[in-house]
């Protein structure tokens, strides 16, 4: 098995790409071990010394970082990772292997077209370039004009990512859907 891996442009963050699926059709983002119970690959992975996150895609891995340095927490990472898809194991345990349920999402029942448009963007534009840099964005709420959006994976903290959300995300939205005046991560 070879994994491959590729630098984000978060630096706190690097994306490890199996070559298997990893979550089809979901993601989960873990913050700590004690959130990734229901993951017996992300509770390895935070059993590395350093890791302060795990974020699963459809096809890859994203680990942030704390503290620790990449060469030496990046040989013990594509080990628990080459382990894991070897062993066979699930990389979600029993109820937790179905799709990710949304959050609680708002928005004013006369806005359900608007938000229906903004939605279908963020899925056929926006959420396939943000998993190239191994993260994810998900709609949240929309309120007077505003869009609120969750950063997930190499996203979160990302110091490039205010202005992928203000001079992307933003603009894109802004152009296609009028009601749009503002977008902010939650």
């Amino acid at each position: 098995m070879f994994i491959q891996t590729e630098a984000t442009p978060n630096p706190a963050t690097l994306k490890f790409l199996p070559g298997k699926p990893v979550l089809p059709g979901g993601t989960r983002d873990y913050r700590d071990a004690e959130a990734a119970a229901e993951s017996p690959l992300a509770q390895k992975l935070f059993s590395v010394n350093g890791v302060a996150g795990v974020f699963l895609g459809q096809d890859f891995i994203t680990v942030t970082r704390a503290g620790a340095e990449w060469q030496h927490m990046k040989p013990a990472i594509l080990g628990l990772i080459m382990d894991h898809y070897l062993s066979g194991a699930p990389v979600l345990l029993g109820e937790a292997s179905r799709p990710e349920a949304p959050g609680e999402e708002f928005f004013a029942e006369s806005d359900a077209e608007v938000v229906t448009t903004i939605k279908q963007l963020l899925d056929t534009r926006v959420r396939p370039a943000v998993a190239q840099d191994g993260g994810d964005i998900t709609f949240h709420g929309f309120r007077e004009g505003v869009v609120f959006l969750n950063m997930k994976g190499s996203c979160a903290g990302c110091p490039s990512s205010t202005a992928t959300l203000k001079h992307g995300i933003e603009n894109l939205l802004r152009h296609f859907v009028p009601e749009v005046s503002e977008v902010r991560a939650v």
